[in-house]
């Protein structure tokens, strides 16, 4: 495609007035217009990477089940007075045969502490104690404590 510019016009009009008609006229500058493409756009795209595939857990092994060793058996019987500690420092009342039938409190002793010294549980000896109160909690001096598991309650 040629384009004439108007300078190159006017600069050939005036060629060719000064000149005159004997020369050819000069050809006028060609001009190219090319479009420029557009620049491309910026796509910014965030990508989520997927989470690596895991693998399915296998079945938890149940552990082998150990019963526990069997609860002793205490059998009833007299008490076994094992001496005086402290929580149960009184000398327990003796039957005919040297066993223990009762034991009275003092100052500092707990009924933990006499089921202790005469080898009976605590429960045990509660239930031959109907009448202590709180679970052996409260105890008060002169407080007869029966030891014979032949006179419960």
């Amino acid at each position: 495609m040629h384009v004439r510019t108007r300078s190159s016009v006017l600069a050939l009009g005036l060629l060719t007035s000064l000149v005159g008609c004997a020369s050819a006229p000069t050809p006028a500058e060609t001009i190219y217009v090319t479009a420029a493409p557009k620049p491309a756009e910026t796509v910014y795209v965030t990508v989520t990477p997927e989470p690596p595939a895991v693998a399915a857990p296998a079945d938890p092994v149940a552990p082998e089940l150990v019963p526990n060793a069997p609860a002793p058996v205490i059998a009833e019987g007299p008490a076994n007075d094992t001496g005086a500690i402290p929580g149960a420092g009184a000398a327990p009342t003796l039957d005919g045969n040297g066993n223990p039938v009762s034991y009275s409190v003092i100052a500092g002793d707990s009924f933990f502490d006499i089921a202790q010294r005469f080898e009976i549980p605590q429960q045990q000896l509660l239930r031959m104690n109907p009448s202590i109160p709180n679970f052996g909690e409260t105890v008060y001096i002169g407080q007869v404590i029966n030891l014979d598991w032949t006179k419960q309650g």
